[in-house]
């Protein structure tokens, strides 16, 4: 018996999450997939809907039809209609039950699957029972929701109608929303000051954000970028993204702090032919054995101890001390210690670019094939 659920959603009542998982357990043990529906609360066009039957009960309702995120007009109907509920995206279901319907209505999607998942067990089965998958592998598996492929076709669907408050956290506005508000209607996070300003969400990670006579805004000043909207055009947020990938922006895909196999990268500052960056590698990680053909780079020890090989020769860096990899050199990073190994990275070269990297050897099976 599988529960499956969202890691970005909030609920606070416990008790009544666990009640509805319990009844949604009863009928999936009949051999039923069921979805669990939210009762709308607003026109939301950030959001799938369900039409339900006209039953309930015990069993739950039946499901009329799917409506992927209607525009704000639709949004309002469905309300209205009072027989539509917001689509969570959490499930219960047999793992037999769902391999089945896999297999029934998306066979191609099921046979990749598969696929993925026997080399992974043949080649790369891990001590501790975890299976390393080939990462070219799972990137051809089709790229299709589960409701598309499966969901919409199946014909033992249920639902249950979610008794507790849910939130998707899925914009600025449903964040603004979990905040006491002051006496005007705002809310903040991180250092502000709010003059002659209402109904309006500030959230800092770090400088001062001051709102001189507004109203009805949402200003966040994150690392990456900063975003000035209407409260109500929260959901629109993701056009912008969309603008960013269609350019090739970084933005799109990189924070400026980047997650990595070995730990992770901040980009302090950068600008023409060159780039800062502090650097942390967890305790017996190291990096691929890589070259760069446009930058050299210059490596100070913050905290820790480095295990760093330029060229032919491998030699220890402890904090305070530094190194210096020349254009087009081989080259590994590598933490021996029990501690974080912190370091400042500074790149100077024609090009700067996370995609100058020629990797020769690598742990996290990220060579390119030849």
């Amino acid at each position: 018996m599988l529960l499956v659920l969202p890691a970005d959603h909030l609920i606070p009542d416990e008790a009544q999450f666990q009640a509805c998982a319990r009844a949604a357990e009863a009928i999936a043990a009949t051999g039923k997939i069921v979805l669990f529906g939210i009762q709308p609360t607003s026109p939301e066009s950030g959001f799938g809907y369900i039409e339900l039957g006209p039953d309930g009960g015990a069993d739950g309702y039946s499901v009329t039809r799917f409506v992927e995120k209607p525009d704000l007009a639709r949004a309002t109907e469905f309300l209205a209609a009072g027989n539509f509920v917001w689509n969570s995206g959490m499930f219960c279901f047999r793992a037999s039950v769902i391999l089945e319907a896999m297999k029934r209505h998306a066979p191609a999607m099921m046979d990749a699957a598969e696929h993925v998942w026997r080399q992974g067990r043949r080649e790369s089965q891990l001590a501790d029972g975890d299976l390393m998958f080939d990462r070219d592998l799972f990137m051809r598996q089709p790229d299709i929701s589960i409701d598309y492929a499966v969901m919409e076709h199946a014909s033992n669907i249920a639902l249950v109608k979610a008794a507790f408050h849910w939130s998707d956290i899925g914009s600025w506005k449903a964040v603004a929303e979990q905040l006491d508000k002051d006496a005007h209607g705002n809310t903040s996070v991180g250092d502000h000051m709010m003059i002659d300003s209402r109904n309006t969400h500030v959230q800092s990670e770090g400088r001062l954000i001051a709102a001189v006579g507004v109203d009805n805004l949402l200003i966040v000043d994150t690392p990456d970028a900063v975003l000035v909207a209407n409260r109500d055009a929260s959901q629109q947020v993701k056009e912008v993204v969309a603008r960013l990938k269609a350019k090739g922006h970084e933005a799109a895909s990189l924070h400026r702090t980047v997650a990595r196999p070995w730990g992770t990268y901040t980009v302090l500052h950068e600008g023409p032919r060159f780039k800062m960056k502090e650097i942390v590698v967890r305790p017996g990680q190291r990096l691929s054995l890589q070259m760069h053909h446009h930058r050299s780079e210059h490596w100070v020890v913050i905290g820790g101890t480095a295990k760093v090989t330029c060229g032919d020769e491998t030699r220890m860096v402890y904090a305070n001390e530094s190194t210096y990899i020349p254009i087009g050199t081989r080259h590994r990073l590598e933490n021996p210690g029990k501690v974080d190994l912190v370091m400042i990275e500074v790149q100077c070269g024609d090009y700067v670019g996370e995609d100058d990297i020629v990797r020769f050897d690598d742990q996290y099976g990220r060579v390119a094939k030849a």
